[in-house]
């Protein structure tokens, strides 16, 4: 294909891989962001063999790995009577795979590094409000209605509240998702936690607590551990209401290994209310329009595949601009190469979500006792240890990668003693 000029919406993970692999394929990429300065949102997050293969495609293993913290293994138990309900293996299905815990700040640092090294431009503090098409181009209109840019190719990485795709044939139906979680980022040292995997505690399927030791925001800095508490969100207010005292007693009820974190959280200030919504984008593009990421799909985080998914998106867009000649191919051929991997991952969400964030006692009955049992029967280990991983079908070779070969190139160097 011919160079082209591409405009970038959004400086999160999607649209700064897009924008490298794009720059590094011979075309004039810029990124327009929202923020007066391109930082990152959000506390930890699970990378998944997926997102890392496409990370180690850019040349950026080696710095995430660095920062990471690697993980073996969920581990999920009811918090009253302690039995484990999930306990999820990476090592269960063959190739060496696991996934590495990483604080969303080093991700964006990896990222925004390269980017500033491939000396790609960042406009910063602009709103979008739209994409118009105008004389065979895509022109970007700031919230005022001016023309901020014009390009042979719009990339919608904005996210799941995007302006871009409201206004587009493929807005998608918004189901927005009962259930949200307080995230905080807290101190990783002298806390009580499986260094090695994601604990999990239960109570039903309305309570559900979280500790994911997310390595370094930056080489040099102190480990960070993320920790989460889902709740419903139309009792949001009532919790923050009752104080944070009465809530942190609720967690400590629970899981009293939990006092070392809950001992750092003096006021709410340091919880961040994350809502998730379940869209999907079809077809997620448009003429010289394409949505990547959280702008094209997003769902429940019960399967930790949202900035996977963004990575292989970008990936993925960049492979079919690189094996077609013509816009009007290579967008059709990037939804083809996404459309399987997005859908099956997507019904999975979905389906496993009301067995951990639901108002069913039920189904969490189901759960602890029937499903629990049933995953400790082969093939079904290997058959959620793939899940996980987001490669129970292969998301590779449509998006023209090969997957890392852990044992050998991908062990990772930095582990929290």
């Amino acid at each position: 294909m011919r160079k082209l000029e591409i405009g970038i919406a959004g400086a999160g993970p999607a649209g700064l891989a897009a924008a490298l692999f794009l720059s590094r394929a011979g075309h004039r990429v810029e990124i327009i962001e929202r923020f007066d300065r391109a930082a990152p949102v959000g506390s930890g997050l699970l990378m998944q063999p997926t997102g890392l293969t496409v990370l180690h495609a850019l040349g950026l293993f080696d710095s995430i790995r660095a920062l990471g913290n690697r993980i073996d293994r969920l581990h999920g138990a009811d918090a009253l009577s302690g039995r484990t309900v999930l306990d999820v293996r990476y090592d269960a299905a063959p190739g060496g795979r696991y996934g590495l815990a990483v604080h969303r700040a080093a991700l964006f640092g990896v990222l925004h590094d390269a980017i500033l090294a491939q000396g790609i431009p960042i406009r910063c503090g602009v709103s979008l409000s739209a994409a118009v098409l105008r004389a065979g181009k895509r022109s970007l209109m700031d919230k005022d209605g001016a023309e901020i840019g014009s390009y042979d190719l719009v990339i919608d990485a904005s996210g799941a509240r995007s302006p871009l795709i409201t206004g587009s044939s493929s807005a998608p139906i918004v189901r927005e998702l009962a259930y949200g979680a307080f995230w905080a980022t807290l101190d990783a040292e002298d806390t009580v936690s499986d260094k090695r995997a994601l604990t999990q505690r239960y109570d039903k399927a309305k309570v559900m607590i979280g500790v994911l030791p997310a390595g370094r925001a930056r080489v040099g800095a102190a480990d960070k551990t993320a920790f989460f508490w889902s709740l419903k969100l139309a009792d949001v207010e009532a919790t923050r209401a009752a104080g944070i005292n009465a809530w942190k007693n609720r967690v400590y009820g629970y899981w009293p290994d939990s006092a070392p974190f809950l001992d750092q959280i003096l006021d709410w200030d340091q919880l961040v209310l994350a809502r998730y919504a379940h869209r999907t984008a079809l077809p997620p593009f448009a003429d010289r329009l394409a949505f990547i990421g959280d702008s094209a799909h997003s769902t429940s985080p019960q399967l930790g595949q949202g900035a996977n998914m963004a990575l292989l998106d970008a990936a993925a867009l960049s492979h079919a601009l690189e094996i077609h000649d013509d816009l009007a191919l290579a967008l059709p051929a990037y939804a083809r190469a996404r459309r399987d991997h997005v859908r099956l991952f997507q019904m999975l969400s979905l389906a496993f979500t009301p067995f951990y964030q639901s108002d069913s006692a039920a189904v969490a009955w189901i759960r602890d006792r029937l499903v629990s049992s049933i995953a400790k029967v082969p093939p079904m280990p290997r058959l959620l240890a793939s899940i996980v991983a987001g490669t129970l079908i292969d998301p590779f070779e449509s998006t023209g990668l090969s997957e890392c070969r852990w044992q050998r190139d991908c062990e990772p160097l930095h582990w929290i003693a």
